[in-house]
């Protein structure tokens, strides 16, 4: 058994099955579950806080936009809606739009063909909800020079018995606004609040994926205790979706492949976790957090961070569990570090294919002995090939007497027809997990490797790779011994090209660390191969 032909196997299975899965939503669509009174809190709420009045969100209410507050720093260039306070549009100055390189990524937006916002308020009678209508002094906000901050002060414009500004604040060179509400309570009696934060979104898939390369996009959860779980919007829809109830720990945010946002309450405050389907596809996550209590004639207030901008693994240090929006799968305990050893070799060579190159060959060296275990096994079944052959021949009629044959020539040549197995199997959650690093890091988009390769995160434009990739599994097929099924060598045949297919839509950083890994298999297998051969060739002439 080979190690590339078990992983691109794996692979090749795997596609297969997106494609199925695929055609079957196609053919069979999931029923979507509308709410005319979604409400984008859950029923319960916390149990010390008494809120009367809940907000409703319909379609009609996702329209209106209000007018438009403009913040500019050197990361983000957001608007800000009147209606609500609402972040209706993001831009990251950083990051690239997935097709045009001249334009900056566009994470939030509220236009007809996509919606993805984040919306928050305060629950209580007579307070602004997301509805309430807001006023701000200018309609353009920029970081000034030499400063780290920019503020935006919001006033409620129709809040009874309580004078309410919600502020903005956007740091420099960071991808983190603290979003603050401070509530003077004008009225006779103790003012008991409190307050949500949700990111609403469509089941939009971003652009430049394929079914070839699935990512995770929908909403996700950390807590300290259930840890951090991603609620896909297809559970969401069939109401099978389980979130915390209520924790004192733990942020609630949107994924998608590459980019995360996130409501980040600080400290250990009482919240409560939901998720919830609106009209129109749109989905809801979020959180309620308690507002301390306020007497008559003082002031008090909550404030929580949100974090939109690239997801990576170093964002645990901005809030724990943030790291885990870079979705590596399961094998996320191995993939880190490889890609915190990739990062490194990139902080030397300063090129990220480059960097790819060399993390492979010394993953390839560090597995060199249980590699060349498989192929000295494999060599050794290409060389008593003929003989298996002559036995299959002579036996074709009675299996039981096949096997029998077979298993005493294994045990003359002292081959161990599975001993290759192993060594393989070690490896693959290694390589795997190189496969989901290399997809998920946002350092990949728009990287250059050489020549025409500008994007490491989208297919070689020429299929260069692919091709030499396609050339090599034919090369490794040639290698290998051949199978005594004749089906399963039809397959070894078929299977460099159809991988080569499936290659054209794969990443080019991805490509490339299949091919890399496949010549250094080739070079090796090749050497060990022909010595095996070589010293059977001495045997039988002594």
């Amino acid at each position: 058994m080979d190690f590339q032909r078990v992983f691109l196997f794996l692979i090749f299975s795997f596609s297969i099955f997106l494609l199925w899965e695929g055609w079957q939503k196609q053919q069979n669509p999931v029923q979507q579950v509308v709410s005319v009174n979604a409400t984008p809190v859950p029923s319960p709420t916390l149990k010390t806080i008494d809120t009367p009045a809940k907000p409703l969100v319909s379609a009609q209410q996702i329209q209106k936009k209000g007018e438009k507050i403009i913040v500019k720093t050197d990361f983000l260039r957001a608007e800000i809606s009147t209606l609500g306070g609402d972040i209706v549009h993001i831009e990251l100055l950083k990051h690239f739009d997935t097709a045009d390189k001249t334009k900056p990524f566009v994470l939030f937006q509220q236009e007809d063909s996509h919606k993805y916002i984040a919306q928050s308020g305060l629950l209580g009678a007579g307070l602004p909800t997301h509805n309430t209508e807001f006023s701000a002094e200018f309609k353009e906000y920029e970081l000034a020079k030499g400063k780290e901050t920019v503020e935006i002060s919001l006033t409620s414009k129709n809040s009874q018995g309580a004078k309410v500004i919600k502020r903005y604040v956007f740091h420099k060179s960071s991808y983190l606004i603290d979003v603050n509400y401070e509530v003077t309570n004008l009225s006779n009696e103790n003012l008991v609040s409190s307050a949500y934060f949700q990111l609403i979104r469509d089941d939009v898939e971003p652009a430049g994926g394929t079914m070839f390369v699935p990512t995770y996009t929908g909403p996700a959860v950390y807590t300290d205790k259930d840890k951090f779980q991603k609620i896909d919007f297809a559970s969401i829809s069939k109401n099978s979706a389980s979130v915390p109830q209520t924790a004192d720990n733990g942020w609630a945010g949107m994924l998608q492949h590459y980019f995360v946002s996130a409501w980040l309450p600080k400290g250990n405050t009482p919240r409560e976790f939901y998720v919830k389907q609106l009209e129109n596809k749109l989905y809801s996550v979020g959180l309620i957090l308690p507002v301390t209590e306020i007497e008559p004639g003082k002031s008090g207030g909550i404030s929580v961070p949100l974090y939109v901008g690239p997801a990576q693994s170093s964002l645990d240090a901005i809030a724990p569990g943030l790291g885990l929006s870079v979705d590596y799968g399961f094998l996320t305990i191995i993939a880190k570090p490889l890609f915190w050893l990739l990062t490194f070799i990139h902080n030397w060579v300063q090129n990220w294919g480059l960097a790819i190159i060399i993390l492979t060959i010394l993953i390839k060296l560090a597995f060199f002995p249980l590699s060349a275990a498989s192929y000295r096994s494999m060599a050794k079944m290409r060389v008593v090939a003929p003989k298996l052959a002559k036995i299959k021949e002579q036996y074709s009629d009675d299996r039981e007497r096949l096997n029998r044959a077979m298993m005493d020539l294994y045990k003359t040549e002292k081959i161990n027809p599975l001993g290759g197995c192993l060594p393989v199997l070690i490896q693959i959650p290694v390589f795997i997990s190189l496969y989901w690093a290399i997809l998920a890091s946002v350092e990949m988009r728009y990287a250059p490797f050489i020549g025409w390769i500008t994007d490491l995160s989208k297919a070689d434009p020429y299929y260069v790779l692919p091709i030499v990739m396609g050339i090599s599994m034919v090369i490794q097929t040639k290698l290998n011994p051949t199978p005594p099924d004749p089906m399963q060598a039809k397959l070894m045949q078929i299977m460099p090209v159809a991988f080569s297919v499936v290659f054209f839509f794969f990443p080019a950083g991805l490509v490339l660390y299949s091919v890399v890994n496949n010549v250094l298999s080739i070079a090796q297998q090749w050497y060990i191969t022909r010595n095996t051969e070589a010293e059977a060739k001495g045997a039988a002439k002594v």
